[in-house]
This record gives C-alpha cells, sequence and structure tokens, in this order.
C-alpha cells in the first residue's frame, strides 16, 4: 500500500507528503466514508515511522498499511460512538507511552466525529500536548460543534468524494472489471472507492438500478403497489449485502490463518465483528441512497426533456429529504412507502 493506492486525494496527498519529514503533533482528516482516509493514515503512518529510521523504511510501511506495526496503534470505536472510558482513558493512556521499536509512534483514531461530548474532552489536552514522541491521526466524516475545539488543535486535511472517472480508471488499472462494467459500478459507488471494490464482485447491480429507474412507470396511486415495490428493493438490498459479506469472510479466514501462524486467540476478533456489522448498516444505508439518486435521476431526465408539471417538478426535493433522512436511522421501510406515496406516476 502506497501513496498511489489513495485514490482522488491529490490535494490531500501533497500536503502529507509535505509533512513527512517535518510532522506536528495531530492531523484530522475530514471527508466522507469511503474517501479513502484511512488507507491515507496507513501509508502516513508507515512514511512517518520510515523517515524517523531509514534503515527499517520497507518494514515501517509494510506493517503500518497492515495496521500490525507496535507503533501504530488503530483505535476503531466498538459501538456507534466514541466513548470516555471504555476508548477516550485507554487511548491517553497509549499515548503516554514510549514507542516500542524507534522514537515514534501513531495513533489512528477512526470515527472520531462519533466521539461523545465527554470523550471528546478527556482527549483535548492529551491532542493538544501529546508526548513529544506521539502523533495523533485523527478520522472524520465531519466535525461537530463539540468538536471545533479540537480541530483548532489540529492540521486538518480534507478528503472529497472521490470523482466518478478516478474510481472508473482504478478499477481498470486495477484490473477489477473492463470499462464497461467500471463505468456501471463507479456511477453507482457514491465517491466511494472502498463502495466501488465490493460492487464490482456484485453481479446484480444492474438489475438493481434498473429496478429502482422503474420506480416510476410502476407508481398507480395505490398502497398496495407501493408495499409491493418497496419489498422489492429492499429484498433486493438484502442480497446486495452478500458481497460485502464476501469481504468479511476473507478477513476472518485471514485472521484464522493468523492465529493459527503464532498461536493467538481473541486477537481482535471481537472488534473486527463489531466492525462488519457496523459496515454491513452502511452498506445498506449507502445502497438506499444510491437507489434514491437513481430515482432522482430518473425524474430529471424526463424534466429535461421538458415534463413540467408541479409533481414531477417538486420529486427531486422529496426524494432528496428522504436521503436526508436516512442519518436519523428511520424505519427503512416507513420511509420508502410515504416518499413513493408522493411521487408522481411516469406513464
Amino acid at each position: 500500500m502506497t501513496w498511489e493506492s489513495v485514490i482522488g486525494q491529490d490535494g490531500a496527498l501533497r500536503r502529507l507528503t509535505a509533512a513527512v519529514d517535518a510532522p506536528v503533533h495531530a492531523y484530522l482528516f475530514v471527508g466522507p466514508n469511503g474517501a479513502g482516509k484511512r488507507r491515507a493514515a496507513n501509508v502516513f503512518a508507515g512514511e512517518l515511522l520510515a523517515s524517523a529510521d531509514p534503515d527499517g523504511a520497507e518494514r515501517h510501511r509494510r506493517l503500518a498499511a497492515a495496521e500490525h506495526h507496535p507503533d501504530v496503534h488503530v483505535l476503531d470505536p466498538a459501538g456507534n460512538s466514541l466513548r470516555r472510558d471504555e476508548e477516550a482513558e485507554p487511548l491517553i493512556v497509549e499515548a503516554s507511552r514510549s514507542p516500542v521499536e524507534g522514537n515514534r509512534k501513531v495513533l489512528v483514531v477512526n470515527r472520531f466525529h462519533t466521539a461523545t461530548p465527554a470523550a471528546a474532552a478527556s482527549l483535548l489536552k492529551t491532542i493538544e500536548e501529546p508526548a513529544a514522541t506521539t502523533i495523533f491521526v485523527l478520522l472524520a466524516e465531519d466535525v461537530p460543534p463539540e468538536h471545533v475545539t479540537i480541530e483548532s488543535r489540529c492540521t486538518r486535511v480534507d478528503f472529497s468524494p472521490v470523482p466518478t472517472e478516478a474510481i472508473e480508471a482504478a478499477l481498470v488499472a486495477e484490473g477489477l472489471a473492463d470499462a464497461t462494467q467500471a463505468g456501471v459500478v463507479a456511477a453507482a459507488s457514491g465517491g466511494s472507492m472502498e463502495r466501488a471494490r465490493v460492487l464490482v464482485r456484485d453481479d446484480h447491480l444492474v438489475a438493481r438500478r434498473e429496478a429502482w429507474w422503474s420506480i416510476p412507470d410502476r407508481l398507480d396511486g395505490t398502497g398496495s403497489e407501493v408495499a409491493v415495490m418497496v419489498e422489492e428493493v429492499r429484498s433486493l438490498i438484502d442480497d446486495a449485502g452478500a458481497a460485502k459479506a464476501e469481504v468479511h469472510a476473507g478477513e476472518g479466514e485471514a485472521l484464522d490463518e493468523r492465529e493459527e501462524r503464532l498461536g493467538t486467540r481473541g486477537s481482535g476478533r471481537r472488534d473486527m465483528e463489531a466492525r462488519h456489522r457496523r459496515e454491513l448498516r452502511q452498506f445498506r444505508t449507502e445502497e438506499l441512497r444510491f437507489g434514491l439518486a437513481t430515482l432522482a435521476g430518473r425524474y430529471r431526465e424526463v424534466i429535461v426533456a421538458g415534463d413540467d408539471r408541479p409533481g414531477v417538478l417538486d420529486a427531486s426535493s422529496r426524494i432528496r429529504d428522504a436521503s436526508e433522512a436516512l442519518n436519523r436511522n428511520p424505519n427503512e421501510a416507513l420511509l420508502l412507502q410515504a416518499l413513493l406515496l408522493k411521487l408522481p406516476a411516469l406513464h
């Protein structure tokens, strides 16, 4: 894993490569899920350790990329939020410890935007003035108001959604898809290279897109037809999770092999399983957003073609509101039913 493996983030990478030789005490990577923040953090950590110990540079980079380096500590919050007693306080203790192998250690904190106010407050002083050997790399999708003070103590590096063209080119270059498939997958990725690498394994992506695209043709004003369509797309989303589960199965097999080789048990298995559950929930939300974006595209197409009926013109805003409502973890069946009952038919 090298800088080249972080796709479509040229501006962020320029800042990070320039920072390797003279790093500051804390960095805050801000951007959407799937933008490459964690991959960039792993590469950055490897480069920081390699810069401090050129003789062992290759080993530092390799182990940091795999998150197996003794001087790279990666914190993945186990639950929906990063909590003070369970995670922030142990992180403070970890930050005070000396490096195991050299004169520098890197603490990567994933999903920092989920830190509770109490957790953020407890970490403020440590992040502001860590031990001289410690460098923090915080990963966040956004900066809530209660984290603004911590943001001001860090060097902020912004990550944007990965451009569709960059995802398409990367899939082809990595040999994961031909040009035609890469275009379909990139369009459905939502700016996430991580999601694209999952979708490229999915043989039913086109069928899901067509199911969402056809909804306006099937609307007849009845709740019964809406209920049927909602169950259809939810079933397709259930099937789509199989591609993500396949990725998780591979990670589990790798952990089994490592435990067998090293004679250890319980080495991060619980955390891995908790992460898998979160990722499946996130994947489902991304699938719903992909479907809603497809549906919005259908209405935009007819508007461009000259259909200016009020219901059609209002459809995009209704769909946008439904997509934003996903942030509040609603009952997805009720959300979709309520939306489709308000959308106009296009037949």
